[in-house]
């Protein structure tokens, strides 16, 4: 049976630096892969001082993406940081119909998963909590009319990584309780391969080297809160 994974994030490295290590198991066990974000990340860090940093990091994406083995990109058109309710629902519509248009060639029996972040942001950022809700509004819509949808997962961290809420930037909740969490994969064999498509996003090499550091032994360790 054929597999389709629509894969919703908010930012042009949240793939990468969130649940690249699934995605990649994913695309080479045979599962077809399309990756939205709706923002071009142009809020980010700029180190190197680009005039237009959206564009650059649309294309570290697309580069990251082929690393990963996606079969398709989308990029849904808004503003980084400024994602709000109106968004939600206009962005839902929008990967309504990217998937729609997808699914119209795809065989009958196929199953069909969505991959998003915790509806919690994980870090807070409101473009992350909106990106989780939005891809759940689109996945039940589409579900109700179509048996093939089979579940959403939301990529989460474990309690046993973030023990206390974190103020040090936005407020970050605690980690999610093992009774929350319905799934864990663990993909650090391919570590090697991961930390190359987290580096593809080079405009953002501090957070990447950062993530890279910090999770130096669970690079590739995925946990998703699951819904059906």
């Amino acid at each position: 049976m054929k597999k389709i994974i629509f894969g919703i994030f908010a930012h042009p490295d949240d793939e990468a630096f969130g649940p690249s290590g699934t995605l990649l198991m994913e695309t080479r066990a045979g599962t077809e892969l399309h990756l939205m974000t709706l923002t071009a990340g142009d809020a980010g860090t700029n180190p190197d001082n680009h005039e237009d940093l959206g564009s650059v990091r649309l294309d570290e994406w697309h580069r990251a993406g082929a690393l990963i083995g996606a079969t398709s990109m989308h990029f849904l058109g808004y503003k980084d940081g400024q994602l709000d309710n109106l968004a939600m629902i206009e962005a839902g519509h929008k990967i309504i119909d990217l998937v729609q248009g997808v699914l119209a060639t795809a065989d009958e029996d196929a199953e069909i998963e969505f991959m998003s972040m915790d509806t919690n942001g994980i870090s807070g950022h409101i473009d992350h909590i909106v990106a989780g809700r939005t891809a759940c509004w689109a996945f039940y819509r589409l579900k109700a009319a179509d048996a093939r949808f089979s579940r959403i997962r939301l990529a989460c961290i474990p309690l046993s990584m973030i023990t206390t809420p974190n103020t040090d930037w936005l407020y970050m909740e605690a980690g999610r309780r093992d009774d929350e969490i319905g799934e864990v994969v663990d993909a650090t064999a391919l570590r090697d391969d991961i930390i190359a498509i987290m580096r593809a996003h080079y405009s953002q090499r501090g957070d990447g080297e950062s993530h890279i550091a910090n999770r130096e032994h669970s690079i590739g360790m995925s946990y998703f809160i699951v819904k059906a």
